[in-house]
């Protein structure tokens, strides 16, 4: 697969698809981690005399309301901030302005266009990589480097459209995550351990399905852990359960002895009662919203011996301080001469508001794609770049 190192880059309109889609709060960035992951790309594209073209999405665009709210333009001033140069932003997707701006640059520009999912505010023209969309951004480089791990795992005009239509290839942190997770995931050194959280087993089918015969051992925490432990007549109370899935649970668990689930529990009567207990056996009228601590310290009796460690998925509901102690323990318990892949989404952020990144191999900045990467798929933003 081409990267963006096997091109001449030199007066070249660079397309570079990154993933800005980054947290903000009344227009004011509050974590600009993924946009400071771009910048080796964009900077070697700089440093290559490049006209540098860049593209990205921010939240979900519905209604007039959600474009006011998810412009570009505060993520075009921390780039400057962070690139020490002016980036020129357009207001636009489209159009003779910004046919205009690219006319104008000269090697070593960066432009940054308006949010691509404002165009789906007609008819979901990104989202459903509408072929007439993705030429015409083409029509504005001359080749087309897709950075944006984050999407893809979707089939957009701001990749799979574009890439369909130029000479492409990948950036730095595509192939950053691609050589962190990909020999981690096929050949892992033993024991190797994955850790499974979240709240629904449904999401993670795939994983289990596909990482269950490669693990030595499957360490399942937070909601998804009561189906589990509901499929085993275990009294699970008033905690997550998916009920659909019972019969599925069963099935695993009756297969393999490689999943650990919780021997005790910290529950509530209600998710925002502040009076919680530690409890092995949980009542009727209990919610589990973190592992106990014999459950911690079973789960890192099994961490501390292996070698290759992935984790997708809080251990337990870790926004309220109360129920963190789960999350916060298995972060703390990783070694230096250890594999540690983090997925990315909830993960990421536990460890990286844990501060506990120093003994993590890599953090992938795709939730969705990691974890689409775990279930052994395809990610069509990368894979058309390969054919």
């Amino acid at each position: 697969m081409k990267t963006i190192r096997d091109f001449n880059l030199n007066n070249k309109k660079v397309l570079i698809r990154v993933d800005f889609n980054v947290p903000m709060k009344n227009q004011v960035i509050t974590d600009d981690n993924r946009i400071r992951e771009s910048l080796k790309t964009i900077k070697y594209a700089i440093a290559h005399s490049a006209k540098v073209i860049l593209l990205s999405h921010l939240g979900r665009i519905k209604t007039i309301e959600d474009k006011e709210k998810n412009s570009l333009l505060p993520v075009s001033e921390r780039l400057s901030e962070l690139l020490g140069k002016k980036v020129i932003f357009v207001p636009e997707t489209r159009g003779s302005r910004l046919e205009e701006a690219i006319a104008k640059m000269k090697n070593g520009d960066v432009l940054l266009m308006e949010n691509t999912r404002y165009e789906d505010l007609n008819g979901k023209l990104e989202s459903s990589n509408n072929q007439e969309l993705g030429k015409y951004w083409a029509s504005l480089g001359d080749l087309f480097i897709n950075d944006a791990f984050g999407t893809s795992h979707r089939s957009h005009a701001s990749n799979v459209g574009i890439a369909s239509n130029l000479p492409s290839g990948i950036g730095f942190l595509i192939e950053k995550e691609l050589n962190n997770m990909l020999p981690v995931i096929n050949h892992p050194e033993r024991p190797f351990t994955v850790i499974l959280g979240g709240s629904k087993v449904s999401d993670k089918i795939g994983v289990i399905n596909h990482l269950l015969d490669k693990c030595d051992h499957l360490l399942i925490g937070g909601g998804m852990a009561y189906t589990f432990l509901k499929a085993q007549k275990i009294n699970i109370g008033k905690s997550l359960c998916e009920d659909d899935y019972l019969e599925y649970a069963k099935e695993v668990l009756k297969k393999t002895n490689k999943i650990v689930l919780p021997i005790d529990h910290v529950v509530s009567k209600s998710i925002d009662d502040e009076t919680c207990f530690i409890k092995e056996v949980i009542e009727d009228d209990d919610i589990a919203l973190d592992i106990g601590p014999k459950t911690i310290k079973l789960f890192q009796d099994y961490l501390e011996k292996s070698k290759t460690i992935i984790w997708n998925g809080p251990v337990g509901m870790f926004e309220k301080e109360m129920y963190q102690e789960g999350t916060k323990a298995l972060c703390n318990c990783f070694q230096k001469d250890q594999t540690v892949i983090v997925g990315g989404g909830d993960t990421a952020s536990a460890v990286i508001g844990f501060h506990q990144e120093k003994n993590v191999t890599h953090i992938s900045t795709g939730g969705g794609a990691s974890l689409e990467l775990l279930e052994g798929k395809e990610l069509p933003g990368i894979k058309v770049i390969g054919e």
